[in-house]
């Protein structure tokens, strides 16, 4: 018998245990079914949309899609619970039940308590609206690891920022209709009518900018009669501007010195320029807001993005204006909440299409390694700031998301 020194006795039932079928060990993932969408209540802001609305839902549902819908989120947009319901959503009655789902979509940022609920790994889609965020925000959200995604950053493969676009159509009819209300005596303004009657000139309006808020607050301005000067600096944008008008328009690029006699002599002047990625540049000083004429208004449809005036501070719907060296100044930053229901009609649509071909990727994480669009928008992701600018802004480290992406983080 041969020696047996430093052999260990093992059980005769643990060395036949490998011969034994074995369950195989496969990289388990998510379904499409099991992807939960949650839709909380907006509670911040005065805000009146919803981000889905029940025929998004029911498409949703039909994808595989559990949306979770918290009981009133669609009230302020007329839409009710039981419409929710019959379109397939899952009703709940707290806010943290909602925040159990695998991707929230909101219609403003949440609130520091509501980035309590979050948990890591989780997928947060609303705006940015950077003038009201802070570097506790942006903290809070690398702590609970959370992957989110700023709305207003999204763009499509013809380089469109299409939520951008839609609420832009909104803002720029609703800026002009607002300009048009504070220059009535009722608001202090000088009681101008916009488009002026035979025998009296109509009031002159000078645009900032020529996207899409700018066209449309040159289309409902020429409507109602009044005399249009519009500004910026991307030729190709004033180009595409009057070819869509379709008219001779008044351009000029933002030269400073045909800026301020515009603005000087100027009963509105409309803020609509956007950036693609961080603050809005700041065209206007506050000097020059200092002589422009006594009783004119300032509708600054950039303060979604900091303002391009350097005097407009953020405003809400219940206190929409204040007013500074004279000039009537209105900042909210949701304009379209005012419109509430044709709103959310126009950003669901929109996040059901993102949220469908991302059910084609198998989630929107997979989505993130091949679509430019989708990764333009991510500011957090799992713990790290990805974005430059808010980087810059608030003294945060950054970390490129094409490398966290590409080592597996």
């Amino acid at each position: 018998m041969g020696d047996q020194r430093g052999k260990v006795d093992i059980p005769k039932h643990l060395l036949e245990e490998h011969l034994k079928t074995q369950p195989e060990q496969l990289l388990i993932q998510k379904s499409k079914g099991d992807f939960a969408i949650g839709v909380p209540n907006e509670i911040s802001f005065q805000e009146n949309r919803v981000a889905l609305v029940p025929h998004s839902v029911a498409t949703l549902v039909a994808l595989g899609y559990r949306v979770i819908v918290e009981s009133g989120a669609g009230k302020k947009s007329k839409i009710s619970d039981t419409a929710y319901g019959e379109a397939g959503a899952e009703l709940v009655f707290s806010a943290e039940e909602v925040y159990k789902a695998d991707i929230i979509i909101k219609v403003t940022p949440p609130t520091l308590d509501e980035i309590e609920f979050f948990r890591p790994n989780q997928i947060l889609i609303s705006p940015l609206h950077i003038p009201v965020i802070n570097a506790e925000y942006i903290n809070k959200l690398k702590q609970k690891r959370v992957i989110a995604i700023a709305m207003e950053y999204l763009h499509n493969a013809k380089g469109v920022f299409p939520v951008v676009r839609v609420m832009s159509e909104i803002s720029g009819i609703f800026a002009m209709h607002t300009a048009a209300e504070l220059l009535t005596n009722f608001h202090n303004g000088n009681g101008i009518l916009l488009g002026g009657i035979a025998g009296v000139p109509p009031a002159k309006v000078v645009i900032l900018g020529a996207g899409v808020v700018a066209e449309f607050a040159t289309r409902t301005a020429l409507g109602l009669g009044a005399e249009v000067r519009i500004f910026d600096d991307h030729i190709e944008k004033l180009v595409r501007l009057q070819n869509n008008i379709g008219k001779q328009l008044y351009t000029s690029v933002l030269d400073p010195i045909n800026l301020k006699r515009q603005l000087l002599d100027a009963d509105v002047a409309i803020g609509a320029i956007h950036s693609d990625s961080g603050r809005a540049p700041m065209v206007v000083s506050e000097e020059l807001v200092g002589q422009m004429k006594s009783g004119s208004v300032i509708v600054d449809v950039s303060i979604d993005q900091g303002g391009c005036f350097e005097t407009s501070e953020v405003t809400t719907h219940k206190n929409p204006t204040f007013v500074k060296h004279n000039v009537i100044h209105y900042c909210v930053p949701n304009i379209p909440s005012m419109v509430a229901q044709t709103a959310s009609f126009a950003i669901s649509n929109i996040l059901t299409s993102i949220m469908r071909r991302a059910n084609d990727y198998g989630g929107l994480e997979q989505m993130m390694f091949t679509d430019t669009g989708l990764r333009n928008g991510i500011y957090t992701y799992k713990g790290s700031l990805t974005n430059d600018y808010l980087g810059r802004r608030f003294g945060i480290k950054t970390i490129s998301l094409d490398l966290l992406l590409t080592s597996g983080y």
